[in-house]
C-alpha cells in the first residue's frame, strides 16, 4: 500500500468546529422498498449521496469524512446483492477519482478490503497511490471493515512486537493501539452520524469513537445531502464535549 501522508494535527478545525465525521450510511434497502423498487435501485441512490455529501464534505471544511460502505458482516447478504455493491464500488471509484484528484482529495479505504476480489484490491489499491500525495481533504472509505476485526489486528501486531522484545507488556498504551489501528493517519473522530433512525455503531469505529459525539437522523441515506450533513454539524457545533473533564 501506498504510504499516506500524515494529517497536521495543529490543524484549526472549521467554525462548526469538526474536523472529522464519520457516518454510517444506513437505509438503501428502506429507501427503495418505500418506492417499491428492487434493493439495487437504493444502493444506486445511496451512491448518488455519497457524492452530495463528499462534496458538500469539501466545502464546510471537513478535513475528513470516513463512511461504512460495506461491513465485515455484509457478507452474509444474498450473493447477488453482494456483488451489486462490488459493482457499484468499482464503478464510483472509476467515475469520481478523477473529480476527487482535482480537488486535492485524498482517497483511504480502511478495513480487511485485501480480502476482496483482486482486481478490485488493485482498483482501490491504484486508486489510493494516485491521490496519496495531495494535501486536501480524505475521503475515507470502509470496506469489509469491523471495529473488533480491526482491533484484534491491531492486538496481533502489538503481540508481535512484544514477541520480537521490541516493546514491553508494561510499556502498552492508548498511543500503541491508536498507531496500529487502520485509522493511524487520521484526525481524531468527532462526530459519528447514522441515518435511517437506528441507534447503535453495528462494529463501526467503537475505539475511534470513545469521545466522538453521536447523531442519529431517521431520514434514510438515499435523502442525506448537503443540508442535512450542515443540520448534524450545527447539533454538534452546540454540544459541550468535556472529555471527562467539568
Amino acid at each position: 500500500m501506498a504510504s499516506q501522508a500524515k494529517p497536521d494535527l495543529t490543524r484549526a478545525a472549521p467554525a462548526h468546529g469538526a474536523r472529522h465525521v464519520a457516518i454510517i450510511m444506513d437505509g438503501n434497502g428502506r429507501w427503495a422498498k418505500k418506492r417499491l423498487l428492487p434493493r439495487i435501485a437504493g444502493h444506486r441512490a445511496g451512491v448518488e449521496a455519497v457524492r452530495r455529501v463528499a462534496r458538500a464534505a469539501q466545502e464546510m471544511g471537513l478535513e475528513c469524512l470516513t463512511l461504512y460502505a460495506f461491513s465485515s458482516e455484509n457478507w452474509k447478504r444474498p450473493a447477488s446483492e453482494v456483488a451489486d455493491l462490488m459493482g457499484l464500488l468499482r464503478r464510483f471509484i472509476q467515475a469520481d477519482l478523477d473529480e476527487f484528484h482535482a480537488n486535492g482529495v485524498r482517497l483511504r479505504v480502511i478495513g480487511h478490503y485485501q480480502a476482496l476480489e483482486p482486481s478490485l484490491v488493485e482498483l482501490i489499491e491504484s486508486a489510493m497511490a494516485r491521490t496519496a500525495g495531495n494535501s486536501g481533504p480524505v475521503i475515507a472509505i470502509a470496506l469489509n471493515y469491523g471495529a473488533q476485526d480491526e482491533m484484534v489486528r491491531a492486538a496481533q501486531r502489538i503481540a508481535q512486537k512484544v514477541a520480537r522484545g521490541e516493546l514491553a507488556v508494561q510499556d502498552i498504551g492508548v498511543a500503541d493501539i491508536d498507531s496500529e489501528l487502520d485509522t493511524s493517519d487520521l484526525p481524531p473522530l468527532d462526530l459519528m452520524i447514522r441515518t435511517s433512525g437506528e441507534q447503535r455503531l453495528s462494529n463501526f469505529m467503537l475505539w475511534q469513537a470513545a469521545y466522538a459525539e453521536l447523531y442519529f437522523t431517521d431520514m434514510l441515506w438515499p435523502d442525506f445531502d448537503g443540508r442535512a450533513l450542515a443540520a448534524a454539524l450545527d447539533a454538534f457545533r452546540l454540544r459541550d464535549r468535556r472529555f471527562g473533564g467539568l
